[in-house]
């Protein structure tokens, strides 16, 4: 049967309304199952997150006009405590999250929510994920603006897609992530900059300006000092992402193990080899541990372990830069 451990991270996975950490605890118990030889109850288990799985299927919006597959839309069902980033960053999101569900009251006294906001930061540090929190905590779909089909090499047709997915955002309430938005927000004096994405850009600038609607608009970026200057003044916030420190490091590590966190770990060396990775490198650091741990048919994850998985991700880092 599932260990003590398992079946209370199963509980606590339910009340928190944590669907993908049940499913991830879930399937550890399947894999436990397994090596006790109860392989018809493993498979049962599997089978029965497989089908949970697919009624929730992310799907793509029917588009009129030829504009299917331009936006990808899903119900994430990420929790705010996911996040693991500085007290002040967490305190602006919830003020964001706040405002949105108090609308109609800042409405009433002629103000309005927060809802076009700039996302900066180094790539894995949370921008994505951070969308997708606000689509799951204000209970909205996350309508993810694909933009290798957005923008085109034939004149015009760029800028009539943004006024449709405009006019979705006025219609169809939801939250709308522009992620990778330097690809159409970049500085409009820049050297290489060709007439037609200035003409694009503009209508991106017209368009978000003359947005009324309560849908959130949210643009991400790696590279904020390709943004055009003027795009900054359309966007009630700016939010700051930065690479981990120690103590965030720590704590990711620790809600990523989950229950292959052995009782007496020692954090010194893995807080140490994770410095300067972004929260997605440790996150796949993380991810190899685990499956390392259980291809070795071992129900923990010791520090030696962590550490050696990122040591490779940080040799990696290294080759690239």
């Amino acid at each position: 049967m599932a260990t003590a451990e398992q079946v209370k991270a199963l509980i606590r996975s339910f009340c928190d309304d944590n669907t993908e950490r049940f499913r991830t605890v879930a399937l550890q118990i399947a894999a436990h199952e397994a090596k006790q030889g109860h392989d018809s109850l493993a498979s049962d288990i599997r089978d029965l997150i497989d089908h949970e799985r697919q009624k929730t299927t992310p799907k793509v919006i029917p588009f009129p006009h030829d504009l299917s597959n331009l936006v990808f839309v899903e119900n994430p069902e990420i929790l705010k405590s996911s996040l693991v980033i500085s007290s002040e960053l967490t305190g602006r999101i919830e003020r964001i999250i706040r405002e949105y569900r108090n609308r109609e009251k800042l409405k009433a006294f002629g103000h309005g929510h927060r809802r076009k906001i700039l996302l900066v930061g180094a790539p894995g540090t949370g921008k994505t994920m951070t969308a997708k929190v606000l689509a799951h905590e204000l209970r909205l779909p996350l309508n993810t603006i694909q933009f290798d089909r957005l923008v085109t090499k034939f004149m015009g047709e760029t800028s009539a897609k943004l006024r449709q997915i405009f006019e979705l955002i006025g219609n169809q309430l939801g939250v709308y992530l522009f992620d990778e938005f330097d690809a159409i927000g970049g500085e409009r004096s820049l050297d290489n900059d060709v007439g037609e994405m200035r003409r694009v850009l503009n209508s991106f600038l017209q368009f978000i300006e003359q947005d009324a609607s309560d849908s959130l608009i949210i643009a991400a970026t790696n590279n904020p000092r390709l943004l055009d200057q003027a795009l900054f003044r359309r966007f009630d916030d700016v939010l700051q992402y930065a690479i981990p420190d120690d103590r965030e490091r720590q704590h990711l590590m620790r809600n990523l193990l989950g229950t292959f966190l052995g009782k007496r770990f020692n954090w010194k060396r893995p807080v140490m080899e994770s410095k300067l990775l972004s929260h997605a490198e440790i996150n796949h650091a993380c991810r190899d541990a685990i499956k390392t741990a259980i291809l070795s048919d071992h129900d923990t994850v010791t520090s030696v372990l962590l550490s050696q998985t990122l040591c490779e991700r940080r040799e990696t880092k290294s080759e690239k830069g």
